[in-house]
């Protein structure tokens, strides 16, 4: 069975078996439908549901600004982990599904927490005090690209190809233009730019662990997403009283920022990619990564007046064409005999 990990934001590369993230946002390469639910057809058309997941996973960007705006970036990851996992815990008491067992599972989910909500959560959330929400979203439109040049070295079964190969370049490409490389980064904090890509770039690896290492469980995806987020919130519940303070008050629009960017980017974002990927299959499903960069600028740009040159979204648009192109398998080449 294929396990389906909780991420930041959106879909995923094809290097993993897993789908949802938010932070950002990004959702990874959707896996096989999940084994538990039942064959009910859902009361809400799929397109709907659809443009409902893009709007949630593309906002994220802005609550987590938002929220950096009253909280500290610990304090901003340590809430949204955990109310999304306790959106995650209600629906598994609804279908009356049990964590899973195993020393050696919790210990190897730990790890993928790390890697798939802890540290890249945190990492979004320190960018953004320094970066706008619209270049985080563009950030994290990277991960397809990272996820596949990371796939060629550690996944044989991931051969190169002359179209994704060159997807990977235009994809590169479209990062320099997003961070206008012929002007020497002028005026581009440098420190959280590579923080959100730092963040992009640890969604692939996570996939690739969870890949080797969790697949084939034989546990359920909610039960394995829903432990997963246990495990990243119990991590930032250590980590960060040691790096911050009590808030001296809880402002109100910044906390409803924090929450929902835990129930809805993260607890029920996951739960409505599953419907999708039982649905519609993960191929169309994971085509939610190319509608949050364009949902995060519009609204960093309508909702919080961040200014936008002409190299943000021409380079976002490259990014994305470099990463729908890595996720292209082509035709099968026929051998001769």
């Amino acid at each position: 069975m294929r396990h389906l990990t909780a991420s930041a934001t959106g879909p995923r590369p094809s290097a993993a078996p897993a789908a949802p993230s938010p932070s950002a946002p990004s959702a990874p390469s959707a896996p096989a439908a999940p084994t538990t639910g039942g064959d009910r057809r859902p009361a809400l058309d799929w397109r709907l549901r659809f443009g409902v997941l893009s709007l949630i996973w593309g906002f994220s960007f802005l609550l987590i600004k938002v929220g950096t705006n009253g909280y500290a970036p610990f304090q901003v990851t340590l809430g949204r982990l955990t109310f999304g996992t306790l959106v995650l815990v209600a629906a598994m008491a609804v279908k009356r599904e049990r964590l899973p067992r195993g020393a050696r599972t919790w210990g190897r989910l730990a790890i993928a927490a790390l890697l798939l909500n802890a540290l890249p959560f945190s990492l979004f959330a320190f960018a953004e005090r320094s970066i706008p929400s619209t270049l985080a979203g563009i950030c994290n439109a990277t991960s397809p690209l990272w996820g596949m040049a990371l796939s060629l070295v550690a996944l044989s079964e991931d051969r190169p190809t002359r179209r994704r190969v060159a997807g990977l370049g235009i994809g590169f490409l479209g990062v320099l233009t997003v961070l206008g490389v012929w002007q020497g980064f002028h005026g581009l904090d440098l420190t959280g730019t590579a923080m959100a890509l730092l963040a992009s770039f640890s969604y692939p690896v996570g996939w690739i662990y969870v890949r080797r290492t969790l697949a084939h469980t034989g546990t359920s995806h909610l039960s394995m997403t829903g432990a997963q987020l246990l495990l990243a919130t119990v991590q930032l519940a250590l980590v960060t009283p040691l790096f911050t303070s009590w808030p001296a008050r809880f402002a109100l629009v910044p906390s409803l920022a924090v929450v929902a960017l835990g129930a809805l980017g993260t607890g029920l974002a996951v739960l409505i990619q599953y419907g999708l990927v039982a649905e519609v299959g993960p191929t169309t499903a994971q085509m939610v990564t190319y509608f949050i960069p364009v949902i995060a600028t519009a609204a960093g740009v309508a909702l919080l007046g961040e200014s936008l040159s002409w190299s943000t979204p021409v380079g976002a648009a490259i990014v994305l064409a470099g990463a729908a192109l890595t996720q292209s398998r082509g035709r099968p080449q026929r051998h001769r005999s």
